[in-house]
């Protein structure tokens, strides 16, 4: 079901004026990452149409599992809000990271406009997932930030591929067009799920919690949480709060 789900998505993408990801943007802000990156080692991964950058962090000691972090929108794998820290710090608690760039557009387009661009979202993290088994992981966690964790949702409604669970960090959702919907991609969702928001978050994040809560629900999803802790949509300032939080879930779910 969810890959027929998938196969309609691509072909009503096809019969519109389809966007891509501003390659060029991609590139300039990979120029900026690449030189600066103090923790960790630049990777280059193909989602089979071009290389894209991530950034892999080893743990600092390897059990066999990593997560897969993702980016909001229009930034890039190293940002030093939510991202930075996550993929570093989860590296202390025994966990490789590898951070991915995700599909951008220019600085000025509307959040709607990501909306074709979901479908380059699967083959990014597909190539992530292909990278960390060659190495030997077991257990892969997607984690997503804003508008990358709206992409992750959408991604595990769709796949089969074994992900073993998912950090939503300030999960936004969009009433339309669907795959930018999180709200949907939860009914889709079985894997254990930490849904993670700040109490001085966006306004509509903050709104839909108990939305989230009910999609959960109605998937039937037992392994479902959600947590409020200290802090905005970027956690200036309890970022290692944030960091806390996350590793508590990952070590006690997985």
């Amino acid at each position: 079901m969810k890959n027929i789900k998938y196969s309609i998505f691509i072909l009503l993408l096809l019969s519109v004026n389809v966007f891509a990801s501003d390659l060029a943007k991609e590139k300039r802000w990979a120029d900026q990452v690449v030189d600066a990156i103090l923790d960790g080692d630049a990777v280059w991964l193909n989602d089979g149409k071009s290389d894209f950058l991530s950034i892999y962090t080893e743990a600092e000691e390897n059990k066999g599992r990593a997560v897969i972090v993702m980016h909001g929108t229009g930034i890039h794998p190293d940002w030093p809000q939510v991202v930075q820290p996550l993929r570093v710090g989860l590296t202390e608690s025994n966990w490789n990271t590898i951070s991915i760039q995700m599909p951008v557009l220019a600085n000025d387009a509307e959040y709607a406009e990501y909306a074709p661009l979901y479908a380059e979202v699967s083959p990014r993290i597909d190539a992530a997932m292909n990278y960390l088994k060659e190495k030997g992981m077991k257990t892969i966690v997607l984690i997503g930030h804003s508008q990358g964790a709206a992409m992750a949702a959408y991604y595990l409604s769709i796949t089969d591929k074994p992900v073993a669970g998912f950090v939503a960090i300030g999960m936004v959702s969009f009433d339309e067009p669907e795959p930018m919907n999180s709200l949907i991609s939860l009914r889709s969702i079985r894997q254990p799920v930490f849904d993670v928001y700040g109490d001085d978050d966006l306004e509509a994040i903050i709104a839909n919690a108990d939305a989230r809560v009910t999609s959960a629900k109605n998937a039937g999803n037992k392994n479902y949480k959600q947590i409020k802790i200290t802090g905005d949509h970027f956690f200036d300032g309890e970022e290692e709060l944030l960091l806390e939080t996350v590793a508590a879930w990952l070590d006690s779910t997985f």
